[in-house]
């Protein structure tokens, strides 16, 4: 299913926003092939209708076949166009919106209309929120007031979006019910003016040179690129223009195949993935790594909080069944597909009846046949009877208290226990643990075991995970030699790489080993140049510094876009970062154990979310010191240390060069940046090892 231009509408119910381009207002964008051209401001539905007419008749001229979305719902939850028309016709109820708005620039009567429709239902509702401050009749200001209307508050593809809204809420915040009012009619007299050029799916088949849909700009959350200074409604539709365009004939085919309801569909409802998976991730800016100026010696929290604020994700995104899907990083919120449990059940073994039990001694009659999981009992069980049922059972009709078998005395058809038990004892309701549409993993999550049994729990089969994030990792120095090899005094093993490979590796990233670069700048540059094809991301150690010899730090320099960052810690000061390409290349020190440590504090939570998934946060127990330590102020200090007898002790050297001491240590003693005198019983700050993941 082909289009060659993408329209997308970010729609408002609210009046004229003026001549400067405002929030909340009507943005639109045009996309072709992934790219989009620069946002529409519309400041008025009247300029955004003209607009529309104009673009989409010029669009048509050319021979161009155009998709239009709005983020708007084109329907209403079933049985709403039925007490208002007669019929579930959906493009009728839009003609019937049209004939009854009225709408200027400065003034519209949705609020009125609205309470005229709540009179025709029964009870209180469904529309709600009057944002004006004139009471109307009819139209409460508070959703908890309606009651008895007798319509659900959302429709099964609102369902299918995380943290959508319901149509009747008419102003506030998430308030889609106004949009939706002043929608409808536009929406209308697109249809009439194009005639049969123009088709809305999916209550029409999609055969027209332009096709009207609705979606959301809701589905990519993460993904929408708002700074202070852009308008988030801008960034919103730029982005589901590129997203919508980008999409193969085939992948499109895919979101528009569904069976059309009366209550519509929001395109790419439930399989945002596919959106996701068409847009190539967004390229770091090339002074992502750069400090304020005047800053020398950088804090350990000032150069994390940088790295957080700074990096996104840079990997594609694939769909994965669950069982494949483990130690991956969600791209996408994932839904529960049915409740859990999905009926009323057992939590025991014992006999179910229609509680509750008075005090005292109780007799019930039992009748044939059993409730087991798997088996569930299929008649209903009469008023002052019981059945036998196992643990995990569905409850049948007429149950909804079980009684544990330890304290029933069983005789021939009945069952004689003592009382009080109340209504919903040792049975579980349905969706109790979770409800179906609930979120019960969110993006950026990586996958553990347990998140795999919670999820087939939930019936969910398949799930949007980013792909693996390829890390590179490089060994700088004419003095290394391979581990294993011979090497004369003056030359050292590389300890660093096949350390920092077996690293990335344990955090679940795929590795690329990139050898040893000797310190020859030509040839470290066809190394980055290939490193740069095969890798998302380039680790180095060495050549970190700003010495002669420090040929990675001086090609970074090239760019424009490296950063050398003096950090204030112990044990690792320099960090050299940058972009080649735009691949981002970290450098570690040259020191193993100052290339440990700054990987585990600064590497770690940089790959996590490059990789798509949320910071690192890096959790540390306060436990009693049995060493002695006076520190200086003005930079943190990392101590390998190892807990015994509840007591933390570490390493009798703090020199860099001991790398034994990391196979020593379970973990790191963090001192802060202050200067502190530490003597033994004092609470120091302990991080297991395990808390790097490692």
């Amino acid at each position: 299913m082909k289009f060659d231009r993408v329209v997308t509408v970010d729609w408002s119910g609210g009046n004229d926003r003026g001549a400067t381009p405002k929030k909340d207002a009507i943005w639109a964008a045009i996309g072709s092939g992934g790219a989009a051209q620069d946002p529409v401001y519309l400041r008025n539905r009247q300029v955004a209708e003209r607009w529309l007419i104009d673009t989409l008749t010029d669009l048509r001229d050319q021979g161009l076949r155009v998709l239009v979305t709005f983020d708007l719902c084109f329907a209403y939850p079933d049985g709403f166009a039925t007490q208002l028309i007669g019929s579930e016709d959906t493009l009728a109820l839009w003609d019937w919106f049209a004939a009854r708005v009225e709408d200027a620039p400065d003034a519209n009567n949705r609020f009125d209309l609205a309470a005229q429709i709540n009179a025709q239902f029964l009870g209180t509702g469904p529309f709600w929120f009057n944002g004006l401050q004139r009471d109307i009749a009819g139209l409460p200001r508070k959703g908890n007031a309606r009651k008895d209307h007798g319509l659900p508050e959302k429709r099964s593809a609102d369902l299918a979006v995380a943290g959508s809204f319901s149509p009747w809420q008419l102003a506030g915040a998430g308030a889609v019910g106004g949009q939706v009012i002043m929608g409808l009619p536009t929406l209308s007299r697109l249809r009439h003016h194009f005639g049969a050029d123009l088709c809305v799916w999916p209550f029409q088949p999609v055969d027209a040179q332009i096709v009207l849909a609705e979606t959301y700009f809701s589905q990519l959350p993460d993904l929408i690129d708002a700074s202070r200074d852009t308008i988030k409604d801008a960034a919103q539709v730029m982005l589901y223009a590129r997203a919508f365009s980008a999409l193969s004939p085939d992948k499109m085919a895919a979101l528009m195949d569904i069976d059309a309801t009366p209550e519509g569909w929001v395109l790419g409802a439930g399989r945002a993935e596919i959106l996701r998976a068409a847009l190539p991730p967004p390229s770091l800016r090339n002074d992502c790594f750069a400090m304020p100026q005047g800053v020398h010696w950088t804090p350990v929290d000032t150069a994390l909080a940088h790295l957080r604020s700074h990096l996104g994700p840079v990997t594609q995104t694939q769909y994965l069944p669950i069982a494949q899907a483990a130690n991956r990083i969600l791209a996408a919120d994932v839904q529960a597909a049915r409740a859990h449990p999905p009926a009323p059940n057992s939590a025991v073994d014992g006999y179910g009846f229609a509680g509750p039990m008075p005090e005292g001694p109780q007799n019930l009659s039992l009748v044939a046949g059993r409730s087991a999981a798997g088996q569930p009992y299929s008649h209903p069980v009469p008023a002052g009877s019981a059945i036998r049922i196992l643990t995990g059972a569905n409850l049948p009709q007429g149950v909804d208290t079980v009684i544990l078998q330890e304290d029933v005395q069983l005789a021939a058809n009945n069952i004689r226990f003592n009382g009080p038990l109340k209504r919903g004892a040792n049975a579980r309701d349905a969706g109790e643990d979770m409800r179906k549409g609930d979120v019960i993993l969110t993006l950026g999550r990586r996958i553990t075991p347990a998140d795999i049994g919670t999820m087939a729990a939930a019936g969910v089969g398949q799930v949007s995970v980013h792909k693996r994030l390829a890390v590179g990792i490089l060994s700088t120095g004419d003095e290394l030699r391979d581990p294993g090899t011979t090497a004369d005094d003056g030359q050292i093993f590389d300890a660093n790489r096949p350390m920092l490979c077996a690293l990335v590796a344990g955090w679940g990233h795929a590795v690329v080993d990139l050898g040893r670069a000797p310190d020859n700048r030509a040839k470290l540059r066809n190394i980055l140049d290939d490193a740069a094809k095969r890798c998302d991301v380039i680790i180095s150690s060495g050549g970190a510094s700003a010495g002669d010899e420090d040929h990675m730090s001086a090609l970074l320099e090239g760019t424009g876009s490296f950063a050398l960052w003096r950090i204030a810690m112990k044990p690792g000061r320099p960090l050299a970062l940058g972009l080649w390409g735009d691949r981002p290349v970290i450098g570690l020190p040259g020191n193993p154990v100052a290339a440990m440590v700054c990987a585990l504090v600064f590497a770690r939570p940089a790959l996590r979310q490059l990789a798509g998934g949320t910071w690192a946060q890096t959790e540390g127990y306060l436990l009693p010191a049995a060493f002695e330590k006076s520190k200086k102020a003005g930079r943190r200090e990392y101590l390998r240390a190892r807990v015994d007898d509840g007591k933390v002790h570490v390493f009798p050297s703090e020199g860099s060069g001991r790398v034994s001491g990391l196979s020593w240590a379970t973990g790191l003693v963090e001192l802060d940046d202050p200067a502190q005198k530490v003597s033994p019983g004092d609470l120091v700050r302990f991080i297991p090892f395990g808390n790097y993941a490692l």
